[in-house]
């Protein structure tokens, strides 16, 4: 049972900084590439990040481009999201997902074979 849990989401002031971590367990599967989505309250889920099995890929929304940061580190099975200089348009629940046996990053959602519950992330103005 492959199972992936997101931690580090809080109420931060616009202008601070979250790291998101999402801890992947129970995986039956040799390679993943790793993706950030957020869902606020009346919207679609969209994407905010994906990164390569190897880590040597990167793709960010622009809405966060030159503020999120996207890492990984294997030995750890963990994926991690650098959220710096937040603003109040970020709020929203966070969810990391996983894309089994691929190495390329990639945005589409429907690509993702496994997600987590969500982690909320508020900013106040």
């Amino acid at each position: 049972q492959v199972q992936l849990v997101e931690s580090g989401g809080g109420l931060v002031q616009a202008g601070g900084s979250l790291r998101l971590s999402c801890a992947v367990s129970g995986r039956a599967f040799t390679y993943y590439s790793m993706g950030w989505f957020r869902q606020a309250p009346g919207k679609e889920r969209e994407f905010v990040a994906a990164i390569s099995w190897w880590g040597d890929s990167t793709m960010y929304a622009d809405s966060v481009k030159g503020r999120f940061t996207i890492s990984r580190d294997n030995a750890k099975n963990a994926v991690y999201l650098q959220m710096n200089s937040l603003k109040s348009e970020d709020t929203a629940a966070y969810y990391c997902a996983a894309d089994r046996d691929a190495t390329i990053a990639t945005m589409n959602a429907k690509g993702y074979d496994y997600w987590g519950q969500g982690t909320q992330v508020t900013v106040s103005s």
